[in-house]
């Protein structure tokens, strides 16, 4: 194939697939040769060969053929050190130049890649010894501490996922520190999901896509924190999606975070929440008054050692506990902002410091019970899936908890009718309206409805 037949191959890749696709599947392949009506194409590995042949390789073939050569098929095999011309980005009005240098070898690339794309630094505070276990995120602990012994996968991905301030992240942290002391010779990435997004668009622009891609598919354990960032980002979730079949079909482990189940996350593709669904997904639940209570003991005893000659008078913490439940770091922070004021005043921490110093944080802390957390709490209760209760099926099995749902929404929160009728599928407040008063009279004719709404408001309110 000749220089002008090369450059109008490449210019009718580029409007046909578009620059995005053409620069992270199309300008990697190196044009070889065409022989017994074989296009031969060069490409750094066999993952982007395969995804080419699949997705590109009928258009490949009609490109070459409409510009007078004789292709029945197109073949792809990994490129060795002597590379022939590659398939570059051309200009709008000319081809590209083709070279003929010898590209570098890809642990060359990959050290580079490593240096410029590190993953997140870890806080040296985030430990398993640091993290208080209780009911609420005991399942959450043990599946951590499983996958941070650094043997066989057992299950993959590792999906960890619940409200602000429950742990996700400690823990995440903690996986990281473990594997780090039990196998060092595994290569631990860890960062969040904005940062995997920025570093992907950095590879884009600055053509360094082959590196980007060897640097997440080289990684033994790959950790993503809060991926729910990346929904509705469709190329990042391309590649995310990519990176991660890479790495299951290597059985790598993948361990990853959100605020919510892979199935609530708006604006996420199918075949990612499916991907994501097929390992061991965790719940870390809102902590309960014990486990609360339990992180401030701790908390007390690293402080006692800076904070030596400081008096808590009893109640305290047990006040704490119970006023601030919604996030542990809210209630870390309240306990060390405490310690520091009664320091500086030089007074004992009383019921009636603890009042004075922490008003605001006390009065922002007034539970504030969310239209979400009541339909988990209820699915949950009836052992049904949230989908299933606020979505379109009117079976009594489903209907039922549905109508408890919305007459609880009703009662403890400000949420108008109409506001209540959208969050349950898009209902009508007159629905809405029905279901109330269903549950209402049933309340009083019916004992074990009695029972199950007094149940769900009491660990609502707790």
């Amino acid at each position: 194939m000749t220089l002008d037949q090369l450059g109008a191959f490449q210019r009718e890749m580029l409007e046909t697939v578009g620059q995005n696709n053409y620069k992270a599947w199309i300008e990697p392949l190196e044009f070889a040769d065409i022989q017994d009506g074989v296009a031969t194409f060069n490409v750094p590995t066999n993952f982007i060969g395969n995804y080419v042949s699949q997705n590109f390789g009928d258009l490949l073939i009609h490109k070459l053929t409409s510009l007078g050569e004789t292709v029945q098929r197109v073949h792809f095999r990994v490129a060795n050190s002597a590379a022939a011309p590659r398939v570059t980005s051309p200009s709008i009005e000319t081809a590209a130049p083709i070279s003929e240098t010898v590209r570098p070898s890809s642990q060359t690339r990959l050290e580079t890649s490593k240096a410029e794309l590190p993953g997140a630094p870890l806080d040296a505070r985030f430990t398993f010894d640091s993290f208080v276990v209780g009911k609420p995120n005991e399942l959450a602990n043990a599946a951590a501490r499983r996958v941070a012994e650094g043997g066989p996968v057992s299950f993959n991905p590792l999906f960890l996922y619940g409200g602000v301030g429950l742990g996700k992240t400690h823990l995440m942290h903690a996986i990281a520190w473990e594997l780090q002391n039990r196998r060092p010779d595994l290569n631990v990435l860890y960062l969040s999901a904005e940062q995997f997004m920025y570093r992907f668009v950095q590879a884009l622009r600055d053509r360094k896509m082959m590196d980007f891609k060897e640097l997440f598919r080289s990684v033994d354990v790959l950790m993503v924190d809060d991926v729910q960032f990346i929904a509705g980002k469709d190329s990042t979730q391309e590649e995310f999606f990519h990176t991660f079949n890479a790495l299951v079909d290597q059985n790598k482990q993948i361990i990853i975070s959100a605020d919510r189940a892979p199935g609530e996350i708006k604006g996420m593709e199918d075949r990612i929440r499916s991907r994501l669904q097929c390992g061991l997904v965790v719940d870390l639940h809102p902590t309960d008054y014990e486990l609360r209570l339990g992180i401030l003991q701790s908390k007390v005893e690293q402080y006692r050692s800076q904070y030596p000659d400081l008096v808590l008078a009893d109640g305290v913490l047990e006040f704490l506990a119970h006023r601030i439940s919604t996030n542990v770091r809210v209630l870390e922070g309240a306990l060390t902002r405490l310690f520091a004021f009664a320091s500086l005043v030089g007074r004992e921490i009383t019921m009636e410091l603890t009042q004075d110093c922490l008003s605001d944080v006390l009065r922002a802390s007034e539970r504030k019970i969310s239209v979400e957390e009541i339909q988990r709490r209820v699915a949950e209760h009836y052992n049904i899936r949230l989908s299933d209760m606020i979505g379109p099926k009117r079976l009594r099995n489903f209907a039922r908890p549905r109508q408890v749902a919305m007459f609880l929404c009703k009662q403890l929160t400000s949420r108008s009718l109409p506001e209540i009728g959208r969050r349950f599928g898009g209902r009508d407040h007159t629905t809405v309206m029905h279901g109330v008063r269903r549950i209402e009279e049933l309340r009083s004719s019916d004992g074990q409805i009695a029972e199950d709404l007094e149940l769900l408001r009491r660990a609502l309110e707790a």
